[in-house]
Order: C-alpha cells, then sequence, then structure tokens
C-alpha cells in the first residue's frame, strides 16, 4: 500500500483475530499523515465504510502509514474517502514536553499544525492530546491491538 493517501481515507487492516480501522485526517508538508484510529469493535465490518468512518476515536498519530502496514506485514483494504467527523475534522494539537535534566517535565509545547505555544501549568486535559512524534510501527500495533 503505498502512502498516497487523502484526506479522509478510511483504511481496514486485518489482524490476527479481528479488523481494525484507520482513518486519515490530515496531511502536513513537513510531517507523515495525521490518522485517527477508530475504537476496537468486535465482530465482522459493517457493510458501510460510512458507518466505520464514524466511529469513536480511540487515538491520533502521525503516522507513515504504508510503510507502518509493510514494515509489519499486516494485509490492508482501502475502503474509499469517508466524511471525518466533526470531532477530528481540525487539525489535531499535539503536545511536546520539554524536560529539565533530571527529566521533569518542565512545560509543553503545543502544536496544532502551524503555530506553537507553551503551557507551564497545565490541566490534566492534556493527557488526552498525542505526542508530536512520529510513531513506531511497534507502538502504532501496540495501540491497534489494545
Amino acid at each position: 500500500m503505498h502512502e498516497n493517501f487523502r484526506p479522509g481515507e478510511l483504511v481496514e487492516i486485518a489482524l490476527p483475530d479481528r479488523l481494525a480501522h484507520v482513518q486519515v485526517t490530515h496531511l502536513h508538508a513537513s510531517y507523515p499523515p495525521v490518522v485517527r484510529v477508530l475504537e476496537n469493535r468486535p465482530g465482522a465490518r459493517s457493510g458501510d465504510p460510512a458507518t466505520i468512518a464514524a466511529g469513536a476515536t480511540a487515538f491520533t498519530a502521525m503516522l507513515p502509514l504504508g510503510a507502518v502496514l509493510m514494515r509489519l506485514g499486516l494485509r490492508a483494504t482501502r475502503l474509499g474517502v469517508q466524511t471525518i467527523p466533526a470531532s477530528d475534522a481540525g487539525f489535531p494539537t499535539f503536545r511536546m514536553p520539554i524536560r529539565g535534566r533530571s527529566g521533569e517535565v518542565l512545560y509543553w509545547w503545543l502544536w496544532d499544525g502551524t503555530s506553537l505555544r507553551y503551557e507551564v501549568a497545565p490541566g490534566t486535559d492534556l493527557d488526552a492530546l498525542p505526542l508530536r512524534e512520529v510513531m513506531s510501527a511497534e507502538d502504532f500495533l501496540a495501540g491497534l491491538t489494545r
């Protein structure tokens, strides 16, 4: 599966015990695609890709999806471009910790795809934001199999 993904593209991934679904939400010139992994749903795929795409997001990440699927040896099927839910339509805010010498987080950089801002004393809501890093194949697979 090559890297020419478009926003809204839904991809079905065959895992040993079930199917997983990923939707490309955004493209950025300096990073790999932003994807949302849909929450794990038991059972076979719905016949309607739009219904799948309307599902809840388990997590969001920057990921070279095609390369990761190839590296992991996972079979994937493109299910076409589907509507991105309103909750995921805007470019997500990513967080990046700035650490002190002993490893403690001094503050967080927050990036919205175009600009940076920082938070010195963020609330717990920051924990829900994805990290500003390219996710590894191993971490992606671990997230899919949760």
